[in-house]
């Protein structure tokens, strides 16, 4: 695919271009948990809220908010195309074909509306809130996030004369081919698209999503953004996220109830998919009480995503508490999605199944090994690992700016549950710098959970 970036930026027609094209533009996860949100709580209503963590850019005076407005009106009057529900129906994910129900098929093409929500301009940040039933509020996580990271991106552009944009997106170029080139050959290797929410812009994710494909071959397992997965046949990525134990947690009755919340969710997970797309996220109220008091049921589940915790020791960590419970971790699935540039891929895939039998030991994984020779790793595998890499696959534009400034590096904006039936929501995670919700209902969470294994660790995005 040859797109000319820098000309259409230069002409500008591309504004005309709406951010959001299909409602499967999106991460396909979230189309997994809105089924179960339709089948088990059609009737529970959620609030989301835009948090800006990188609060030093100053959103509300970078991104126009009637043309925010804009773009999330043209998105709320969208519907489910013919040809994407026949593919969703149709399709085989992961093996299996049918796991999206016929009825959920038709509520989307019949019944299926985003909600309302306010937004505002306050302090030089966006004021930007979702509310209404849950299964019409958690769909715009997605859509929010990449239209406001789209229409940042934009504001930068403008900037830019023609030449300085060609010289942009050369330097972007020349950047992901550098990846590329460093992670093409490497064997056994896993890598897949994670990056539509912090995306440059939807025609870099699917520019980037197209040369990954084409030079990385098999390794390239597909794409989290259920289009793109569309568009190129690809396999779809993706099986759930914190907002679901999180909503459960809300919902409890007392601490007894919130401290099940997060194995009854499991519960319900795998009923609702026949004991199919099996991934643990086991963060959202830490890992290591997770681990340490989940039911011997489910180790059986399929894999682990690290999202918030050092991968390696959570890695480890994992690990151990299979062989605890007697399972085999080279039958299991491990999957980083945290904060990944290639250097941490390489890294993760040897410490996990790749070159320990070459004599490195586990700190140099830690302190830099040079891997420009992965392509002679010997696989011994203690895990299959997988890396799903985010926001500096799709939107690594540092220091490619010719006029010098940080105007195009990302920005760690979420959008997150806040309360559902009025209740507040809490995302403790195993970084304390990513502890989302209300202090004091947080602090209870603490003392409830505990925080054995948190700790403090950089925050990229």
């Amino acid at each position: 695919m040859i797109i000319n970036f820098a000309r259409r930026a230069h002409d500008h027609n591309w504004e005309l271009d709406p951010i959001t094209r299909s409602l499967l533009d999106t991460d396909f996860y979230k189309l997994l948990m809105l089924q179960f949100i339709w089948k088990h709580f059609p009737a529970v209503h959620a609030s989301f809220t835009l948090i800006n963590r990188t609060s030093a850019v100053r959103l509300g005076e970078i991104v126009d908010v009637e043309e925010l407005r804009d773009q999330l009106e043209q998105t709320r009057n969208l519907r489910f195309r013919k040809s994407e529900l026949v593919w969703l129906a149709g399709n085989t994910f992961y093996g299996r074909r049918g796991i999206f129900e016929p009825a959920f098929l038709e509520w989307l093409e019949r019944e299926f509306t985003l909600s309302d929500y306010d937004l505002s301009a306050r302090d030089g940040q966006i004021s930007l809130r979702f509310h209404g039933l849950w299964s019409a509020t958690t769909m715009w996580e997605i859509y929010a996030l990449a239209a406001i990271g789209e229409l940042k991106t934009r504001a930068s552009l403008k900037r830019l004369g023609e030449l300085e944009l060609d010289i942009l997106y050369a330097r972007a170029k020349t950047r992901l081919w550098d990846k590329m080139e460093r992670l093409r050959g490497v064997p056994e290797l896993n890598v897949s698209d994670f990056g539509t929410r912090r995306r440059h812009s939807f025609l870099w994710q699917d520019y980037v999503v197209s040369a990954m494909r084409d030079t990385l071959g098999e390794s390239f397992t597909g794409t989290s953004n259920a289009y793109l997965a569309f568009k190129h046949d690809m396999e779809a990525i993706g099986t759930n996220g914190h907002e679901l134990p999180m909503a459960m947690a809300a919902l409890a009755n007392d601490d007894d109830e919130l401290r099940a919340a997060q194995y009854h969710l499991l519960e319900l997970w795998q009923q609702s998919y026949q004991g199919e797309l099996l991934i643990l996220l086991p963060d959202t109220f830490g890992t290591t009480q997770f681990l340490r008091n989940a039911p011997n049921w489910v180790a059986n589940w399929t894999g682990l995503r690290i999202d918030s915790k050092d991968a390696y020791v959570a890695g480890d960590e994992y690990i151990d508490w299979l062989e605890r419970r007697g399972r085999d971790p080279v039958r299991k699935r491990l999957i980083s999605s945290d904060a990944l540039d290639v250097e941490q891929i390489l890294a993760l895939h040897a410490y996990f199944g790749g070159a320990l039998r070459n004599g490195a030991a586990p700190e140099d994984f830690h302190s830099g090994l040079d891997f420009l020779d992965a392509r002679r790793w010997v696989p011994e595998r203690r895990i299959r690992f997988s890396a799903g890499w985010g926001t500096l696959l799709t939107n690594d534009f540092r220091h490619c700016n010719p006029r010098s400034d940080d105007s195009f590096n990302p920005v760690g904006l979420v959008c997150k549950l806040t309360d559902v039936e009025g209740r507040p929501a809490v995302k403790l995670s195993d970084n304390f710098s990513k502890a989302l919700g209300d202090p004091r209902e947080t602090e209870r969470y603490r003392k409830i959970f505990g925080v054995s294994g948190l700790a403090d660790l950089p925050v990229l995005t």
